[in-house]
């Protein structure tokens, strides 16, 4: 039985830990598990009750004594000596002694100031603490990205951010280094000075902002996403070891496979097929989906786990990825390479002739994947052109996998997940970086066939833990919203299709409307507005189904690599089918809910981050065209104008209000209408326009087009003031000053 420490033990670990005090850090620190951490709960209530330790958030702290890091007020000393008093002091007897130790280039602190400090103890005599400030309170440093602008003093930094008309002022002596042109890394440095601008100094030299590869670079700047693994990550990865074969079972004589992109930077999944040789399934198939044993390797608690947990998952640009986890597992020890031993964990299904999944088993395994393949590859294979590579492969390996896919097709068919049709665009770059051209990416069986195993692994995932009620992190998309709903049955009825009212809504009857629209010149706008009555897919511990694929129980199993949600689901398995004690610790269970919301959270600034990038790249790509004329269709309609997915690139541009027509448009955000006052003429979703580009700027990724034509007719003159301002008789402020704004407006309601 677990020994619980006494209260002095306690106290003194909170005492000599001041930064190690959460009920997880004391009962790591006592080995305390399972349910002798309900004692360890009851001890430090008690504790609290008597006045001993303070409960903040998650962590107990001895009252006599100041945290780490707290809020104090300067008071000046007699000698020039900086002192301060902690604004929250609820120990016995008088407050501390406290002296300031500004660094050399923080701003000048005087008397009432409050900082933010970070406290060191003092032992043996006074001061009682030594005090690092980090900033005043109510100056927290905004960072702002943006390109150096040298001045005859100093310089001004104009921001990155789409659409911002704002400036910073740089003294001389905080100016870093920085040459005229470059892009720069800054923190607001205090109030405005006499031009009226709000002070910045720099604190990073990024280079070139048009250099080709300095796009993706603002992204990760802009939207914070971490991109160097700190000494300790990297140590610990670097004293990884492959996996032993104790313990796990032994397919190396599989023929797994590999089926990714060309450029792949990791591979995660192998998949091998076959048929059932049970009689009493004919026609069945045995499918083996196997995915690296990242949960070897990152063990909760460690630095690998806390690092992988803030990223959350990799990031993916055009020219680089910013990854989850470093390239020793990545890309070395957990990625599945030809004719290398690898530790994996691997689902065993059974199919039925109708591709249904009638049984499943986990396993975790030692592997050796036969072949690393692309899709291209496998695709001409087995269209009749195999290579060196896949000769040898097609009957045996790749002729059982499409087999499989075969089956699958019939269940999904019965299924019926939601089938939209909206190509993703690539963006193809040349050696020096630049954006060589915009292509359609392709969609081969291939491709199709490594997302059907994939996404019945995923529920064999979820349905084994739902069984064994072990605690997970299930991938949710609700239905959509009955608002969302009513708002697409407009734009379908205003297109000549319908989507019946007052049912329980399933899957099959979007993919009927779909199906209505699907080769008519409306097929596009229906996919569309689909998309955008869709609510956002997140992670939570409880279940809520998946709307999207018509799925009761599903769960992200499938790319531990690059998805800290895929890595928990690893451990719950572990933790189910009792395989080590890598499995999910106390902590990771504790932590779901805020677990769930942190990398629903990262996915989203990942996904943020990627299309600024393409933006910028697309801006790019346009500059050179500046004045040209160009075709597409309204994607977007708002009371600031009307956005454009240009046809050829699939760049989305603004039409400012102002510019569209010389009369007064009324806004309808239900219809996603603009209608003018005078003409009546109704702009909708879809509509074919013809628009000159007006203005491309790389480095913030905005396009702000020129309406010429819509549905091939040129705008009617209309009677009134241009545009929309406040009222039918108010003008619309006009200038770039204006355009700006707009610009604003438009990255804020597209996220």
């Amino acid at each position: 039985m677990t020994q619980i420490p006494s209260k002095d033990e306690i106290l003194a670990w909170i005492s000599d830990n001041p930064t190690q005090t959460s009920k997880r850090d004391i009962a790591r620190a006592f080995g305390i598990k399972g349910a002798a951490r309900i004692d360890l709960k009851r001890v430090l209530k008690e504790l609290e009750a008597e006045g001993h330790l303070e409960k903040r958030r998650k962590s107990y702290r001895d009252p006599n004594r100041l945290p780490p890091v707290t809020v104090l007020e300067v008071t000046p000393g007699p000698d020039g000596d900086l002192f301060a008093r902690p604004l929250e002091w609820e120990g016995e007897g008088a407050a501390p002694v406290i002296i300031v130790l500004p660094r050399s280039g923080d701003p000048a602190l005087g008397e009432g100031d409050r900082i933010l400090a970070r406290l060191t103890k003092v032992e043996g005599g006074e001061p009682d603490y030594e005090a690092r400030p980090i900033r005043r309170i109510g100056t927290n440093p905004q960072r702002i990205l943006g390109v150096f602008r040298a001045t005859g003093e100093g310089g001004r930094i104009k921001p990155v951010e789409k659409g911002s008309d704002k400036e910073w002022q740089v003294a001389p002596g905080a100016t870093d280094g920085a040459r005229d042109g470059e892009l720069v890394e800054a923190e607001t440095a205090g109030p405005k000075n006499r031009l009226g601008l709000p002070s910045a100094r720099i604190v990073a030299r990024l280079g070139d902002p048009s250099a080709p590869r300095a796009v993706s670079l603002i992204a990760i700047h802009e939207h914070g996403i971490p991109d160097a693994f700190p000494d300790a990550v990297i140590a610990e990865a670097d004293r990884a070891r492959p996996a032993p074969r104790k313990g796990r079972e032994d397919l190396r004589d599989l023929a797994l496979v590999t089926i990714d992109p060309e450029d792949a930077r990791d591979r995660d999944d192998a998949c091998w097929a076959g048929p059932d040789p049970d009689p009493a399934n004919k026609g069945g198939h045995i499918l083996w989906v196997a995915i690296a044993d990242v949960a070897y390797y990152v063990r909760p608690g460690s630095a690998l786990d806390r690092e992988a947990k803030k990223r959350g998952n990799s990031t993916y640009f055009p020219d680089r990825v910013v990854p989850m986890l470093p390239d020793r597992l990545s890309g070395d020890l957990c990625s599945l390479h030809e004719g290398v031993e690898r530790a994996a964990v691997a689902v065993r299904m059974v199919l039925n002739a109708e591709g249904q999944k009638i049984a499943h088993d986990f396993h975790r395994i030692t592997m050796k994947s036969v072949a690393s393949l692309c899709y291209r590859e496998v695709q001409e294979a087995m269209d009749g052109r195999p290579n060196d590579k896949t000769a040898p492969l097609l009957e045996d390996v790749l002729g059982p996998l499409y087999a499989a896919y075969e089956a699958l097709k019939i269940a999904r068919a019965e299924r019926q997940p939601l089938e939209l049709d909206l190509p993703e665009r690539q963006i193809v770059l040349s050696d020096e970086g630049k954006v060589s051209s915009v292509a359609f990416k392709e969609r081969l069986d291939a491709h199709r066939l490594i997302e059907e195993f994939m996404v019945l692994a995923n529920v064999a995932a979820a349905e084994t833990l739902v069984a064994k009620r072990q605690p997970q992190l299930f991938r949710v998309h609700e239905e959509p919203a009955p608002e969302k709903l009513d708002a697409l049955r407009e734009v379908a009825g205003a297109a000549g299709f319908g989507l019946a009212k007052g049912q329980v809504l399933h899957t099959r009857q979007l993919n009927r409307l779909l199906a209505q629209a699907a080769g008519t010149d409306e097929a596009e706008l229906i996919n569309m507005s689909t998309l955008r009555s869709m609510t956002q897919a997140y992670y939570n511990p409880e279940n809520f189904g998946h709307f999207g694929l018509a799925l009761q129980r599903y769960a992200h199993f499938t790319s531990p690599i690059r998805r800290y949600a895929d890595l928990i689901v690893h451990r719950a398995l572990i933790t189910a089918h009792g395989w080590g004690d890598d499995g999910l610790s106390p902590e990771d269970i504790e932590d779901l809910e805020a677990t769930a919301k942190a990398i629903s959270d990262s996915e989203r600034r990942s996904m943020m981050a990627e299309r600024d990038t393409t933006d910028r790249y697309l801006a790019s790509y346009l500059s050179e065209r500046i004045g040209n004329e160009m075709g597409g269709r309204i994607s977007g309609i708002a009371r600031f104008g009307i956005f454009v997915k240009l046809d050829e690139t699939g760049a989305d541009g603004l039409v400012p209000i102002r510019d569209i027509g010389r009369e007064y448009f009324h806004h309808d955000p239900e219809a996603q209408t603009l209608t003018g006052a005078d003409s009546g003429l109704t702009i909708t979703l879809g509509q074919r326009v013809t628009v000159r580009l007006a203005e491309a700027v790389p480095v913030t990724g905005g396009l702000l087009l020129e309406l010429l034509e819509l549905e091939g007719e040129s705008l009617p003159k209309g009677g009134g003031q241009r545009g929309r301002g406040q009222s039918p008789r108010r003008r619309v402020a006009s200038g770039r000053k204006k355009a700006a704004k707009v610009a604003r407006k438009v990255k804020r309601s597209r996220r």
